[in-house]
């Protein structure tokens, strides 16, 4: 196992080029399983989830052929629809070739999903979606069995928003018989680049990117050439580094206006953000003041990047209330953070960020992907230097992230425990 050291208090600057995003990827590689021939995916990134779905893509009897960030998928020939515990329970998302096995096979067994330690994060929006779509499913010995002949359009209100939900009931409905309508649906770009995608294939989806998505059904796909759109996430954990480090950063094939809410943060604290041809330039401030935050369904501020601006917020002046509406569990690097020497209180799902004292390097842990992120940032403006156990979680969603800061002026390197 590996461990990540950094040596903090060196500003960064340069250009740095921002990825595929693994959760427009991960469902895109996904909605192959609805249809026969070859689909090519480009700007896939290199990551530990991407080679999971990929593993079990192939488990179900797809090929898969790798060639840099191109990847081609034919799901011409599905020999099973058994989606193992071994694959499923190291990553959520796997959970989402339910939809598209039952849709074209009419039956799946799915492993009971694992992945982060961020929250129960529970599928019965997914099952019961499927349910009033006339599917038939039992929960046994920790798998889903789910069978329909073929699935009936239906009128789904989601009670909470959930993003793998919509994906899943979408892949879903696509091959049913009649219309479905996805009320209360997640409206991510993720999400629209799904349907862009299913709609390439041959589906008839409108209202993606609004709480009201609807599907008309069809009776056969065929397959897609996708170039998977870049991930505002680690777009967004760059800015950060920008701010936090004092730094000039200019952040290359991002889209901007899938970051608003955090562009609208960053630019609060006090740092530039200019948006320019291909990305956005952003270069951080002499002073970083304390701004409040709730994490809320896109289009507000992500969930994914509350631990990273926690990290921002402990090198701010003044007291910072960090809210997270999203997962009751997401406050797990709050207490390795402090180990660093950061002032935070915790109350309920509310976390109060006194920032002004510096932050010194320690032995810290990460317990899931975006707290690598956020201790990786605190690390690089902090005092001496920081050993970042358990790195394997940043790996499931940063390409190449220790080349990438490496680039741009950080001093850090990966050793053996």
């Amino acid at each position: 196992m590996e461990k990540l050291i950094v040596e903090g208090g060196h500003r960064l600057e340069g250009t740095v080029v921002i990825s595929g995003a693994k959760n427009a990827a991960l469902p895109i590689l996904v909605s192959s399983l609805l249809t026969a021939g070859w689909n090519v995916y480009q700007n896939v990134p290199d990551l530990r989830d991407v080679r999971t779905i990929e593993r079990l893509l192939v488990d179900l009897g797809a090929v898969v052929e790798t060639t840099g960030s191109e990847v081609k998928v034919s799901a011409n020939a599905i020999s099973s629809h058994e989606a193992s515990y071994e694959l499923v329970k190291t990553m959520r998302a796997s959970v989402l070739v339910l939809g598209p096995l039952l849709a074209r096979l009419g039956k799946a067994r799915v492993s009971l999903p694992g992945g982060c330690a961020i929250g129960a994060r529970p599928i019965d929006l997914h099952l019961k979606g499927l349910e009033q779509m006339g599917a038939d499913i039992s929960l046994e010995h920790g798998y889903i069995d789910a069978r329909a002949d073929r699935l009936k359009g239906a009128d789904i209100y989601f009670d909470i928003v959930t993003v793998t939900g919509t994906e899943n009931l979408m892949m879903a409905a696509v091959l049913a018989d009649g219309e479905t309508t996805l009320k209360n649906a997640a409206r991510e770009p993720e999400v629209v680049a799904l349907a862009e995608t299913l709609n390439q294939m041959g589906a008839e989806i409108t209202g993606a990117g609004t709480p009201e998505i609807v599907i008309r059904g069809v009776n056969e796909l065929g397959p897609a050439s996708v170039t998977i759109i870049p991930d505002r996430i680690e777009a967004g954990t760059f800015m950060i580094a920008a701010a936090i480090t004092g730094g000039d950063i200019k952040i290359a094939g991002c889209e901007p206006r899938h970051m608003e809410a955090v562009i609208h943060k960053v630019r609060q604290v006090g740092v530039t953000v200019k948006e320019e041809p291909g990305g956005l330039h952003v270069v951080g401030g002499e002073a970083i003041s304390s701004v409040d935050v709730k994490t809320v369904p896109y289009p507000g501020f992500p969930t994914d990047m509350q631990a990273q601006f926690m990290a921002l917020m402990c090198f701010a002046n003044g007291l910072s209330v960090i809210s997270e509406a999203i997962f009751e569990n997401r406050f797990i690097h709050v207490s390795e953070l402090q180990r660093m020497g950061a002032n935070i209180k915790i109350s309920g799902s509310v976390a109060m960020v006194r920032g002004g004292t510096r932050l010194a390097g320690a032995p810290v842990m990460a317990t899931d992907l975006r707290a690598s992120a956020s201790l990786i940032l605190a690390a690089l403006a902090a005092e001496g230097t920081t050993e970042i156990s358990r790195i394997y979680h940043i790996d499931r969603g940063y390409e190449g992230i220790g080349k990438k800061l490496a680039e741009l002026g950080a001093r850090l390197w990966r050793v053996q425990e």
